[in-house]
């Protein structure tokens, strides 16, 4: 199957490695065996209940991490098929990019980055790197789940010059300034593309958003009459799908145009040109400025909905209340999470960055009950 993949893909059989040396598989490829260390992890099942937009028990149709990370590999597949890169090391990125994720979204992150801020800080990101490089416990030979260089680096989409220094080689891109294979930089783009669709969608069922606000948005406006041509009079669910599925398309069929040609242009012959190059994933500028305002829109309309700000409240105070309970004592934290005392006593950023392992992995429903075994004296 890769002998139809391009000569700047990335090939599996040409790759980096893996931390630990394994041997070969003899019917699955590093990516294909990546994949499915991935879905087979804990971390990958706890994103069934964790927060996209709208809180996991709030409605049985929302996305979650797990829907949206099923999407981004969905949608990077297609493009990387058009473009000769490796479906399976892209799957594996979409899949394992979120694995790092705090319970109730982006909120959890920041109250956690803001605890953390002594202690390092937090980043999903780098969280997510961290329960495949560490927290993962699979296998005898190893902590983690011993995933190929390549997997990793398209996992670490950001990264400060500080935080790349102690990564070693999985960050030194963003010290020299090079780029990832051309998978990661795709399947950072897919993610995009997924989180834009679905939480228009997800607003819409919601009733925080509405219709009429969306044609508003030039780029979302064109599509809807676009449907609305092709089928008069045609409302309500399908109406919308109709609209969304136009709007995929497009970003898909954009990012396919514009990054063959720039591939085409700059002609690299190998993965490590591609790492020399600029960027070679990229949407036409009329395309990214679309992109742009419908971004804008949900941030100011959907993410900042008062409805929204008061999930956000509750969830910050039950993530800050979980950290400081578990900082002050750290005998209320299951064992595994406690750091053993050395020669000088327990070290307070190994045991912070712990409670920040323990907390990030929590799903929404778990740390709510958590919060409510500490707090609630309807738990004695």
């Amino acid at each position: 199957m890769e002998d139809a993949l391009a000569p700047y893909a990335a090939h599996s059989d040409q790759g980096r490695g893996r931390h630990f040396d394994e041997a070969p598989h003899a019917s699955r490829s590093q990516f294909q065996r990546d994949r499915d260390r991935i879905i087979h992890s804990t971390a990958f099942r706890r994103l069934e209940y964790k927060t996209q937009v709208f809180l996991n028990h709030e409605g049985d149709l929302f996305r979650t991490r797990l829907t949206h990370s099923l999407e981004v590999a969905q949608i990077g597949r297609s493009i990387a098929r058009n473009l000769r890169l490796n479906e399976d090391l892209v799957e594996a990125i979409a899949l394992a990019h979120d694995l790092g994720h705090t319970p109730f979204g982006h909120v959890g992150q920041d109250v956690l980055n803001e605890c953390m801020t002594a202690h390092g800080g937090f980043e999903h990101n780098l969280q997510s790197l961290r329960v495949v490089d560490h927290l993962e416990e699979q296998y005898g030979a190893f902590d983690g789940l011993n995933l190929m260089f390549e997997t990793r680096e398209g996992i670490l989409k950001h990264c400060s010059a500080h935080n790349a220094r102690l990564l070693g080689d999985v960050a030194q891109r963003f010290l020299d300034r090079t780029q990832p294979s051309l998978e990661a930089q795709l399947t950072n783009l897919a993610d995009e593309i997924a989180y834009n669709s679905h939480d228009i969608d997800d607003g819409l069922r919601s009733g925080l958003i509405t219709i009429a606000q969306m044609e508003q948005v030039d780029f979302f406006g064109r599509l809807w009459r676009d449907v609305q041509t092709a089928f008069p009079g045609l409302t309500g669910r399908r109406a919308i799908y109709e609209t969304l599925r136009r709007l995929i398309t497009a970003l898909a069929d954009d990012l396919i145009v514009t990054s063959g040609a720039r591939i085409a242009e700059a002609a690299p012959r190998h993965i490590d040109e591609v790492r020399a190059a600029p960027p070679l994933i990229r949407f036409s500028d009329p395309m990214r400025k679309d992109a742009t305002e419908l971004k804008r829109f949900l941030r100011e309309n959907l993410y900042r909905h008062y409805k929204v700000n008061r999930m956000r409240l509750k969830a910050s105070r039950i993530v800050r209340e979980l950290y400081e309970a578990f900082t002050q004592d750290p005998q209320l934290l299951p064992p595994d999470y406690r750091e053993a005392a050395g020669a000088d006593g327990i070290d307070p950023t190994r045991q912070a960055r712990r409670i920040a392992d323990y907390i990030a992995g929590m799903t929404d429903r778990y740390a709510i009950r958590e919060h409510s075994r500490l707090y609630s004296l309807e738990e004695l």
